[in-house]
C-alpha cells in the first residue's frame, strides 16, 4: 500500500525544514548566508530549491539541496538491487548536503535523507527511505571522530539493537574507493531500502538521522575552524579532496541517479569542491600527521 497523500507531505514538509534549520545553523557559523536557487525538472513534474555558500569565511562552498521530482521510469543506480522495479514510475524527495570548509583541519561532510515511491500507479507500489552522513577529514583527531561516532549511534539508538552497528558498516562498505584500496573518510552512517519498520518509524529514522547531523558536525566545525594552516597544509587538503571528487563521479549512487533521471545538473554537481589538485604519486612523508591520517583515520575502526 503506497502511503497516503498526507503522509507523503508530512516527509515534503519535513525536509524542507531540515534545509531550513541546517542553513541557518551554517550560515550563523560562518556569518554568510546561503544563496537560494528554485528550479524545475526538466520534465515539468516536480523541482527543487537548491541553496549554497561560496566562498565564506568558514565554508569554502557548501550545498544544501531539496529536491522532489516525478517520473516515468527509475533509472538504473535506483533498482541495481531491485531489478523488479525498473521501468517503473516514481516519486523521489529528500535532502542533500555536502560542506566544504576553507580550513584544512576542518572536515568535509556529507548528509543525505531521502524518499522513494515506486509504481504508485500500480497495484503493488514499493516505497523506502534511505540517507545517513559521513565525515571526511583532511587532518585526524579522535575526539572528532569518537564525537561523530557518539552522534551517529544516538541517532539509531531508539529504534532497534543493533542498527548503529550495521549501518556503520554499511557506510564503511559503502564509501570505499576500490581502484584506491581507501576509506572516503571516517564514515558513520548509511541505510537504504528501510520500509520494514512501517512508515510511521521508518519516517521517524529518518528525521532523526536528519536531525542528528548538524549535531555532529557544529561542534566539530566550531572546534577546527580558525586553526592557524600553512600552504603545505592547504595543498595536503586539495589532494585529498580530489579522492572526493573521484568517488561521488565515479560510484556515488545519488550523483548517477540524478543524472540519470534528467535532474538538474548545477544541483547534482554541487557537491564538487570548488578546489581541487591530483598530483602523480603524491606520498605523504612517513611519520607526518598527513601519514598519521591515511593509517589511522581513514580506516575501518571501532570509533565507540
Amino acid at each position: 500500500m503506497a502511503p497516503t497523500l498526507d503522509q507523503r507531505n508530512a516527509v515534503k514538509n519535513y525536509l524542507h525544514s531540515l534545509q531550513e534549520s541546517i542553513c541557518d545553523a551554517l550560515s550563523f557559523i560562518d556569518g554568510n548566508e546561503f544563496v537560494e536557487d528554485t528550479w524545475q525538472h526538466a520534465n515539468g513534474r516536480g523541482g527543487g530549491r537548491t541553496r549554497v555558500l561560496s566562498g565564506g569565511k568558514v565554508i569554502e562552498k557548501g550545498g544544501v539541496n531539496f529536491s522532489h521530482v516525478l517520473g516515468d521510469k527509475l533509472p538504473p543506480a535506483a533498482t541495481h538491487k531491485r531489478p523488479e522495479l525498473a521501468g517503473k514510475k516514481f516519486e523521489a524527495m529528500g535532502v542533500s548536503l555536502v560542506i566544504h570548509p576553507q580550513n584544512p583541519y576542518a572536515p568535509t561532510s556529507h548528509m543525505n535523507v531521502r524518499f522513494f515511491i515506486a509504481g504508485a500507479d500500480t497495484e503493488q507500489p514499493v516505497w523506502w527511505f534511505g540517507g545517513g552522513f559521513d565525515m571526511t577529514p583532511y587532518y585526524g583527531f579522535e575526539e572528532d571522530a569518537r564525537h561523530w561516532h557518539q552522534v551517529a549511534h544516538s541517532a539509531c539508538s531508539t529504534f532497534g539493537h543493533g542498527l548503529y552497528e550495521k549501518y556503520k558498516k554499511w557506510c564503511d562498505d559503502y564509501f570505499h574507493l576500490p581502484h584506491r584500496n581507501e576509506q572516503r573518510g571516517v564514515g558513520g552512517l548509511f541505510y537504504d531500502d528501510l520500509n520494514e519498520l512501517g512508515f510511521e518509524q521508518s519516517f521517524a529514522f529518518m528525521k532523526s538521522v536528519g536531525d542528528h547531523y548538524i549535531k555532529a558536525y557544529q561542534p566539530i566545525l566550531e572546534r577546527r575552524k580558525d586553526t592557524p594552516f600553512t600552504q603545505q597544509q592547504r595543498d595536503w587538503q586539495l589532494l585529498r579532496r580530489g579522492r572526493y571528487v573521484e568517488f561521488n563521479l565515479v560510484y556515488d549512487r545519488g550523483t548517477l541517479f540524478g543524472l540519470q533521471s534528467g535532474g538538474r545538473t548545477e544541483s547534482i554537481l554541487m557537491s564538487m569542491p570548488p578546489k581541487v589538485a591530483w598530483e602523480y604519486h603524491a606520498l605523504p612523508e612517513e611519520g607526518s600527521p598527513e601519514a598519521q591520517l591515511l593509517s589511522d583515520y581513514i580506516v575501518v575502526k571501532d570509533w565507540l
